[in-house]
């Protein structure tokens, strides 16, 4: 496969796919040294800085690496998927079987944690979860997700925070779907009020064990009917 010279467009993006291609076509096998910049930038009619940058995404990518002294070689001929790309492509309900182990140890944190500040705001997104109940599924689900993102928060690490962070675009439309498809606030535009307000109540005592106990009942629940709906679904 011949490089051939790039058009002056996305010059960057446009080096690393056709550097990417001689990798993942086999001209480059794993082993292999990449030709120096000056060599590539002349092959490709672009400048150095150009191609140093196109490597420097391939080496993102898991598909390259520089060795001091000795230059750039193929590690992997596949790139390597990132934590929110995979979660974007997993089931809801292996992100939530996931969720779920994450999110009940934030809840025993944050019930030991909790500061007078967290209090006020669990509370505050409680009372914005009741408010949401006379909107659209959409709004009300964000005012669930933002009532748990509290709790998480309340545990003070940051990692969790993040972690679930990765986890909300993932969850966010698998569970308006669910409230759609099952009806779930045809008859109570609120449902699980009172596991809410228990869960906050919890936390703000600093029960660690009634929290965890409260928000294991509540997403197992939602676990339960997420589910259903999939063997539904595949049936």
């Amino acid at each position: 496969m011949a490089l051939g010279a790039l058009r002056p467009s996305s010059l960057v993006d446009q080096a690393a796919r056709r550097l990417r291609e001689q990798i993942t076509s086999g001209e480059w096998p794993v082993g292999t040294k990449l030709p120096g910049e000056t060599t590539l930038a002349k092959t490709l009619g672009v400048g150095r800085s150009t191609v140093r940058e196109a490597v420097r995404a391939l080496a993102g990518a898991g598909l390259v690496q520089a060795r001091q002294g000795s230059g750039v070689f193929v590690v992997a001929t596949e790139p390597v998927e990132d934590w929110p790309a995979r979660l974007r492509r997993a089931a809801v309900v292996h992100v939530y079987e996931v969720r779920t182990l994450v999110e009940v140890q934030a809840a025993r944190l944050a019930a030991e944690r909790r500061t007078e500040a967290d209090v006020a705001a669990l509370h505050e997104a409680l009372a914005a979860r009741r408010t949401a109940a006379a909107g659209d599924d959409a709004a009300f689900v964000d005012a669930d997700i933002a009532l748990h993102a509290a709790v998480v928060a309340a545990a003070h690490n940051p990692v969790l925070t993040d972690l679930f962070a990765e986890f909300v675009p993932a969850l966010r439309q698998g569970l308006i779907d669910l409230v759609d498809l099952l009806g779930l606030r045809h008859h109570d535009g609120n449902p699980g009020d009172d596991s809410h307000a228990a869960l906050v109540g919890a936390v703000e005592k600093g029960d660690a064990e009634a929290a965890c106990r409260t928000l294991q009942d509540e997403l197992d629940h939602t676990l339960a009917l997420l589910r259903e709906a999939a063997r539904n679904a595949g049936a």
